[in-house]
This record gives C-alpha cells, structure tokens and sequence, in this order.
C-alpha cells in the first residue's frame, strides 16, 4: 500500500508563485525585452513553507 506524505503549506509571502520575471525595460539586440528573475526570499523559490525546527528546550538550572 503506498503511503502518502501530508501536503505542504504554500508560502505566505508568495502565495504559491515563487519565482517572477520582470522586464528591466530595455531591449537586446534582436529586440526581445530583457528580463531579470527574482525568487520569494521567504521560501527561496519553493513556494512551499518548512515547518520550524524544533527548539531545543533546557530542563533545569
């Protein structure tokens, strides 16, 4: 029987859509705009969040 892994959390910050391409404005010498790619830094490109580490917590003095 295959086992399934729980789904992910989508990234807040990105909602889902982690990288962009956006257009500097210009244009190359066979005339296509130029662009630049940028990546969510909350989840750097996954579009998923991870959940936390675990805090190691002190028992005692």
């Amino acid at each position: 029987m295959p086992q399934h892994t729980p789904p992910r959390p989508i990234c807040g910050h990105c909602d889902g859509f982690p990288t962009v391409t956006i257009t500097t404005g210009t244009r190359t010498p066979d005339g296509q705009r130029k662009t630049t790619t940028a990546n969510c830094p909350a989840c750097r490109g996954t579009g998923h969040t991870t959940t936390p580490a675990r805090a190691h917590t002190r028992i005692g003095a």
